[in-house]
Protein backbone atom coordinates (compact mmCIF):
# COMPACT_ATOMS: atom_id res chain seq x y z
CA UNK A 1 0.00 0.00 0.00
CA UNK A 2 2.52 2.14 0.62
CA UNK A 3 4.33 1.76 -2.67
CA UNK A 4 1.31 2.42 -3.93
CA UNK A 5 0.40 5.58 -2.22
CA UNK A 6 4.30 6.77 -3.38
CA UNK A 7 3.85 5.60 -7.42
CA UNK A 8 0.10 7.62 -6.30
CA UNK A 9 1.91 10.36 -5.31
CA UNK A 10 4.30 10.72 -8.04
CA UNK A 11 2.38 9.97 -10.69
CA UNK A 12 0.20 13.44 -8.83
CA UNK A 13 3.35 15.90 -9.20
CA UNK A 14 3.57 14.67 -12.93
CA UNK A 15 0.35 15.52 -13.25
CA UNK A 16 0.35 18.92 -11.54
CA UNK A 17 3.43 19.79 -13.80
CA UNK A 18 1.80 19.17 -16.89
CA UNK A 19 -1.26 21.34 -15.87
CA UNK A 20 1.42 24.02 -14.78
CA UNK A 21 3.04 24.30 -17.83
CA UNK A 22 -0.12 24.41 -20.21
CA UNK A 23 -2.04 27.10 -17.93
CA UNK A 24 1.42 29.27 -18.14
CA UNK A 25 1.73 29.05 -21.68
CA UNK A 26 -2.05 29.48 -22.51
CA UNK A 27 -2.21 32.35 -20.43
CA UNK A 28 0.66 33.81 -22.25
CA UNK A 29 -2.07 33.56 -25.58
CA UNK A 30 -5.40 35.07 -23.95
CA UNK A 31 -5.48 38.80 -26.16
CA UNK A 32 -4.59 41.88 -23.98
CA UNK A 33 -1.89 43.31 -22.28
CA UNK A 34 -1.85 42.81 -18.14
CA UNK A 35 0.73 45.74 -17.83
CA UNK A 36 -1.79 47.94 -19.89
CA UNK A 37 -5.28 46.86 -18.18
CA UNK A 38 -3.03 47.78 -14.49
CA UNK A 39 -1.97 51.56 -15.93
CA UNK A 40 -4.78 52.50 -17.98
CA UNK A 41 -4.58 53.70 -21.11
CA UNK A 42 -3.16 56.32 -20.87
CA UNK A 43 -0.24 55.05 -19.37
CA UNK A 44 2.79 56.48 -21.47
CA UNK A 45 4.98 53.74 -23.35
CA UNK A 46 8.05 54.23 -20.80
CA UNK A 47 5.79 53.75 -17.80
CA UNK A 48 4.53 50.31 -19.62
CA UNK A 49 7.60 48.94 -20.14
CA UNK A 50 9.27 49.98 -16.73
CA UNK A 51 6.42 47.74 -15.28
CA UNK A 52 7.05 44.97 -17.42
CA UNK A 53 10.61 45.10 -16.41
CA UNK A 54 9.50 45.07 -13.04
CA UNK A 55 6.90 42.18 -13.35
CA UNK A 56 9.61 40.18 -15.24
CA UNK A 57 7.56 40.19 -18.50
CA UNK A 58 10.36 41.19 -20.76
CA UNK A 59 12.17 38.04 -19.88
CA UNK A 60 12.16 34.82 -22.42
CA UNK A 61 8.69 32.60 -21.06
CA UNK A 62 10.96 29.67 -19.90
CA UNK A 63 12.84 31.92 -17.59
CA UNK A 64 9.52 33.48 -16.49
CA UNK A 65 8.10 29.59 -16.17
CA UNK A 66 11.20 28.36 -14.06
CA UNK A 67 10.94 32.23 -11.83
CA UNK A 68 7.01 31.33 -11.17
CA UNK A 69 7.29 27.98 -10.45
CA UNK A 70 10.20 28.43 -8.10
CA UNK A 71 8.33 31.03 -6.25
CA UNK A 72 5.21 28.31 -6.18
CA UNK A 73 7.79 25.85 -3.96
CA UNK A 74 8.08 28.30 -1.73
CA UNK A 75 4.39 28.98 -1.23
CA UNK A 76 3.99 32.28 -3.95
CA UNK A 77 1.74 32.23 -6.52
CA UNK A 78 2.66 36.14 -7.57
CA UNK A 79 0.39 38.93 -6.90
CA UNK A 80 -2.98 39.60 -8.00
CA UNK A 81 -2.62 42.36 -10.99
CA UNK A 82 -6.14 43.43 -9.91
CA UNK A 83 -6.18 43.46 -6.00
CA UNK A 84 -2.00 43.92 -5.63
CA UNK A 85 -2.66 41.40 -2.82
CA UNK A 86 -1.22 37.57 -2.89
CA UNK A 87 -2.51 35.21 -5.04
CA UNK A 88 -3.23 32.45 -2.67
CA UNK A 89 -4.24 34.75 0.29
CA UNK A 90 -7.28 35.80 -2.05
CA UNK A 91 -7.74 32.01 -2.52
CA UNK A 92 -7.87 30.96 0.80
CA UNK A 93 -9.98 33.69 1.75
CA UNK A 94 -12.46 32.50 -1.31
CA UNK A 95 -12.18 28.43 -0.83
CA UNK A 96 -14.16 27.88 2.28
CA UNK A 97 -17.31 28.98 0.58
CA UNK A 98 -16.71 26.88 -2.52
CA UNK A 99 -15.95 24.22 -0.17
CA UNK A 100 -19.21 24.61 1.98
CA UNK A 101 -21.23 24.65 -1.65
CA UNK A 102 -19.69 21.69 -3.05
CA UNK A 103 -20.19 19.51 0.15
CA UNK A 104 -23.32 20.85 0.81
CA UNK A 105 -24.53 20.13 -3.00
CA UNK A 106 -22.25 16.75 -2.89
CA UNK A 107 -23.82 15.33 -0.35
CA UNK A 108 -28.00 16.74 -1.35
CA UNK A 109 -27.14 14.82 -5.06
CA UNK A 110 -25.75 11.04 -2.55
CA UNK A 111 -28.89 11.16 -0.75
CA UNK A 112 -31.50 11.74 -3.66
CA UNK A 113 -29.78 10.18 -6.03
CA UNK A 114 -29.02 6.73 -4.51
CA UNK A 115 -32.65 7.14 -3.00
CA UNK A 116 -33.89 7.27 -6.46
CA UNK A 117 -31.96 4.85 -7.89
CA UNK A 118 -32.30 1.75 -5.53
CA UNK A 119 -36.32 2.80 -5.87
CA UNK A 120 -36.61 2.56 -9.29
CA UNK A 121 -34.45 -0.30 -9.74
CA UNK A 122 -37.25 -2.14 -6.82
CA UNK A 123 -40.14 -1.29 -8.88
CA UNK A 124 -38.28 -1.85 -12.44
CA UNK A 125 -40.39 -1.54 -15.57
CA UNK A 126 -43.05 0.38 -13.61
CA UNK A 127 -44.67 3.27 -13.50
CA UNK A 128 -42.52 4.82 -10.62
CA UNK A 129 -39.36 3.38 -12.27
CA UNK A 130 -40.43 5.62 -15.29
CA UNK A 131 -41.03 8.63 -13.83
CA UNK A 132 -37.88 8.71 -11.77
CA UNK A 133 -36.01 8.10 -14.43
CA UNK A 134 -37.58 10.79 -16.55
CA UNK A 135 -37.14 12.93 -13.67
CA UNK A 136 -33.38 12.07 -13.78
CA UNK A 137 -33.04 12.61 -17.64
CA UNK A 138 -34.57 16.02 -17.07
CA UNK A 139 -32.32 16.55 -14.32
CA UNK A 140 -29.01 15.86 -16.42
CA UNK A 141 -30.65 18.27 -19.50
CA UNK A 142 -31.68 21.26 -17.42
CA UNK A 143 -29.26 24.42 -17.80
CA UNK A 144 -27.92 24.98 -14.15
CA UNK A 145 -28.47 28.97 -14.71
CA UNK A 146 -31.84 27.70 -15.88
CA UNK A 147 -32.54 26.11 -12.39
CA UNK A 148 -30.95 28.56 -10.15
CA UNK A 149 -33.37 31.37 -11.92
CA UNK A 150 -36.53 28.94 -10.86
CA UNK A 151 -35.44 28.09 -7.56
CA UNK A 152 -34.54 32.15 -6.91
CA UNK A 153 -37.66 33.11 -8.77
CA UNK A 154 -40.12 31.04 -6.85
CA UNK A 155 -38.37 30.43 -3.07
CA UNK A 156 -36.77 34.07 -3.19
CA UNK A 157 -39.14 36.03 -5.05
CA UNK A 158 -42.49 34.65 -4.62
CA UNK A 159 -42.22 32.37 -1.16
CA UNK A 160 -39.53 35.18 0.54
CA UNK A 161 -38.50 32.00 1.98
CA UNK A 162 -35.13 32.31 1.28
CA UNK A 163 -32.39 35.61 0.68
CA UNK A 164 -31.91 35.40 -2.94
CA UNK A 165 -28.26 35.73 -3.43
CA UNK A 166 -24.83 37.31 -1.97
CA UNK A 167 -24.61 35.94 1.30
CA UNK A 168 -22.58 33.43 2.81
CA UNK A 169 -24.98 32.03 5.68
CA UNK A 170 -26.49 28.78 6.01
CA UNK A 171 -30.00 30.67 4.75
CA UNK A 172 -28.03 31.72 1.81
CA UNK A 173 -26.91 28.38 1.34
CA UNK A 174 -30.09 26.59 0.79
CA UNK A 175 -30.95 27.62 -2.67
CA UNK A 176 -27.85 26.80 -4.41
CA UNK A 177 -26.74 23.69 -2.57
CA UNK A 178 -30.12 22.00 -3.86
CA UNK A 179 -29.80 23.26 -7.36
CA UNK A 180 -26.69 21.88 -7.45
CA UNK A 181 -27.47 18.55 -5.51
CA UNK A 182 -30.85 17.99 -8.17
CA UNK A 183 -28.54 18.42 -11.17
CA UNK A 184 -25.80 16.22 -9.75
CA UNK A 185 -28.19 13.67 -8.73
CA UNK A 186 -29.35 12.65 -11.99
CA UNK A 187 -26.20 10.73 -13.40
CA UNK A 188 -26.06 9.21 -9.77
CA UNK A 189 -29.93 7.67 -9.77
CA UNK A 190 -29.02 6.25 -13.32
CA UNK A 191 -26.24 4.83 -12.09
CA UNK A 192 -27.31 2.90 -9.06
CA UNK A 193 -30.69 2.00 -10.93
CA UNK A 194 -28.55 0.37 -14.00
CA UNK A 195 -26.23 -1.57 -11.47
CA UNK A 196 -29.12 -2.26 -9.26
CA UNK A 197 -30.92 -3.86 -11.83
CA UNK A 198 -28.24 -6.29 -12.65
CA UNK A 199 -27.34 -6.81 -8.79
CA UNK A 200 -30.84 -7.73 -7.86
CA UNK A 201 -30.96 -10.64 -11.00
CA UNK A 202 -28.01 -12.48 -9.14
CA UNK A 203 -28.34 -15.84 -7.89
CA UNK A 204 -27.59 -14.78 -4.34
CA UNK A 205 -30.17 -12.12 -4.09
CA UNK A 206 -32.47 -15.02 -4.89
CA UNK A 207 -31.34 -16.82 -2.06
CA UNK A 208 -31.27 -14.32 0.67
CA UNK A 209 -34.42 -13.68 -0.27
CA UNK A 210 -35.76 -17.50 0.12
CA UNK A 211 -33.72 -17.19 3.21
CA UNK A 212 -36.05 -14.49 4.49
CA UNK A 213 -34.20 -11.68 4.71
CA UNK A 214 -35.85 -8.45 4.64
CA UNK A 215 -36.20 -6.42 1.74
CA UNK A 216 -34.16 -3.32 3.27
CA UNK A 217 -31.52 -5.78 4.32
CA UNK A 218 -31.09 -7.47 0.99
CA UNK A 219 -30.94 -3.67 -0.74
CA UNK A 220 -28.92 -2.04 1.32
CA UNK A 221 -25.94 -4.52 2.63
CA UNK A 222 -26.44 -6.94 -0.14
CA UNK A 223 -26.74 -5.28 -3.54
CA UNK A 224 -25.83 -1.55 -2.97
CA UNK A 225 -22.37 -2.04 -1.84
CA UNK A 226 -21.94 -4.38 -4.92
CA UNK A 227 -22.86 -0.79 -7.17
CA UNK A 228 -21.29 1.52 -5.16
CA UNK A 229 -17.51 1.78 -6.94
CA UNK A 230 -19.12 3.84 -10.50
CA UNK A 231 -21.16 6.03 -7.88
CA UNK A 232 -18.28 6.79 -5.58
CA UNK A 233 -16.11 7.28 -8.83
CA UNK A 234 -19.00 9.79 -10.45
CA UNK A 235 -19.13 11.34 -6.97
CA UNK A 236 -15.43 12.13 -6.75
CA UNK A 237 -15.24 14.05 -10.36
CA UNK A 238 -18.26 15.84 -9.22
CA UNK A 239 -16.31 16.86 -5.46
CA UNK A 240 -13.41 17.84 -7.58
CA UNK A 241 -15.70 20.03 -10.04
CA UNK A 242 -17.60 21.65 -7.35
CA UNK A 243 -14.54 22.49 -4.89
CA UNK A 244 -12.23 24.00 -8.49
CA UNK A 245 -15.60 26.29 -8.64
CA UNK A 246 -19.36 25.80 -9.50
CA UNK A 247 -18.56 28.74 -11.71
CA UNK A 248 -22.07 29.27 -13.21
CA UNK A 249 -24.06 28.73 -9.89
CA UNK A 250 -21.53 31.14 -8.24
CA UNK A 251 -22.37 33.59 -10.63
CA UNK A 252 -26.44 33.39 -10.66
CA UNK A 253 -26.11 33.10 -6.68
CA UNK A 254 -23.77 35.61 -6.40
CA UNK A 255 -21.84 33.46 -4.15
CA UNK A 256 -18.40 34.41 -2.78
CA UNK A 257 -16.34 31.42 -4.30
CA UNK A 258 -13.32 29.93 -6.61
CA UNK A 259 -15.74 30.35 -9.47
CA UNK A 260 -16.39 34.01 -9.00
CA UNK A 261 -13.00 34.74 -8.77
CA UNK A 262 -12.41 33.08 -11.62
CA UNK A 263 -14.11 34.55 -13.69
CA UNK A 264 -13.27 38.13 -12.69
CA UNK A 265 -9.96 37.36 -13.34
CA UNK A 266 -10.05 36.12 -16.32
CA UNK A 267 -12.00 38.86 -17.75
CA UNK A 268 -9.23 41.43 -16.36
CA UNK A 269 -6.65 39.02 -17.57
CA UNK A 270 -4.96 38.46 -14.59
CA UNK A 271 -2.34 36.21 -15.59
CA UNK A 272 -0.88 35.14 -11.87
CA UNK A 273 -4.58 34.78 -10.09
CA UNK A 274 -5.93 32.38 -13.43
CA UNK A 275 -2.97 30.53 -12.71
CA UNK A 276 -3.06 29.65 -9.36
CA UNK A 277 -6.80 28.58 -9.46
CA UNK A 278 -5.59 26.20 -12.27
CA UNK A 279 -2.87 25.03 -9.89
CA UNK A 280 -5.66 24.59 -7.00
CA UNK A 281 -8.27 23.05 -9.68
CA UNK A 282 -5.42 20.95 -10.89
CA UNK A 283 -4.34 19.94 -7.01
CA UNK A 284 -7.77 19.25 -6.12
CA UNK A 285 -8.62 16.91 -9.09
CA UNK A 286 -5.24 14.66 -8.37
CA UNK A 287 -5.98 14.14 -4.65
CA UNK A 288 -9.64 13.71 -5.10
CA UNK A 289 -8.75 11.16 -7.62
CA UNK A 290 -6.19 9.35 -5.16
CA UNK A 291 -8.61 9.06 -2.56
CA UNK A 292 -11.54 8.06 -4.99
CA UNK A 293 -9.00 4.65 -5.99
CA UNK A 294 -8.60 4.36 -2.11
CA UNK A 295 -11.90 4.16 -1.31
CA UNK A 296 -12.13 0.62 -3.92
CA UNK A 297 -10.10 -1.56 -2.23
CA UNK A 298 -12.51 -0.41 1.06
CA UNK A 299 -15.51 -0.96 -1.14
CA UNK A 300 -14.73 -3.91 -2.42
CA UNK A 301 -12.13 -5.73 -0.82
CA UNK A 302 -11.60 -8.05 -4.03
CA UNK A 303 -9.74 -5.23 -5.96
CA UNK A 304 -5.51 -5.60 -5.10
CA UNK A 305 -4.69 -2.07 -5.56
CA UNK A 306 -0.91 -2.94 -5.59
CA UNK A 307 -1.79 -5.59 -8.23
CA UNK A 308 -3.44 -3.50 -10.14
CA UNK A 309 -0.61 -1.01 -10.46
CA UNK A 310 2.35 -3.32 -11.27
CA UNK A 311 -0.32 -4.45 -13.79
CA UNK A 312 -0.18 -1.02 -15.40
Amino acid sequence: MKQYLLNRMLSGVIVLLGISIFSFALVHFIPGDPVRIMLGEKATKAQVEQLREQMGLNQPLPHQYLTYMEKVIQGDFGTSLQTERPVIVEIMERFPATAKLAFAGIGIAVVIGLTMGMIAAKYKNTLLDFMLMAAASIGLSLPSFWLGLIVIMFFSVQLGWFPIAGGTGWTDLVLPACTLGVLSSAMISRLTRSGMVEVLSHDYIRTARAKGLRESIILFRHALCNVLIPVVTVVGLQIATLLGGAVIIEQVFNWPGIGTLAIRAISARDFPMIQGIVLLMGFVYVVVNMMVDLLYGLIDPRIDLITEKEGR
